[in-house]
């Protein structure tokens, strides 16, 4: 699968450990920044992985900041992304079951590596269940509310 990622500051290391483990699990890995810790501002690398993925550059992206929820705000200004704040596994699988989620964010500050781990492990694993879900999904990727 090809996977963009992107961080802040706040979460190079942590993004440096996701990149890796996404390539030994064989996927194609787009790391568009940053690479240090000096200090950026997350709209700016939110904006970028939702260009990639807007694009059909990546399949999924994931994000991360210190909190999670500036850059996932950031992602979901643009109507085809659909970008979910994570914490857990189970929010993972539930975001692409319900929402066909193609955006996770994380909070560096608040999960540590093996959390962080399983929650992408679940969001890549977990298929979009369609159905009675295609039509709300359909709502949210909508230019202009319905």
């Amino acid at each position: 699968m090809r996977i963009a990622i992107a961080s802040d500051h706040a979460a190079v290391a942590l993004k440096a450990a996701l990149v890796a483990w996404l390539r030994d699990a064989g996927h194609e890995v787009a790391d568009l920044g940053p690479f240090d810790t000096a200090s950026v501002d997350y709209p700016d690398y939110g904006y970028k992985l939702a260009r990639a993925i807007a694009a059909g550059e990546a399949e999924r992206g994931v994000t991360l900041c210190g909190s999670g929820i500036g850059i996932s705000i950031a992602v979901n200004r643009d109507p085809a992304c659909r970008c979910a704040l994570v914490s857990e596994p189970l929010s993972a699988a539930l975001a692409r079951e319900h929402n066909d989620a193609n955006v996770i964010a994380m909070g560096a500050r608040l999960i540590g590596e093996g959390l962080a781990i399983a929650c992408l492990q679940a969001f890549l694993d977990t298929p979009f269940s369609g159905g009675r879900h295609r039509t709300r999904v359909d709502k949210l990727s909508a230019k202009e509310p319905v």
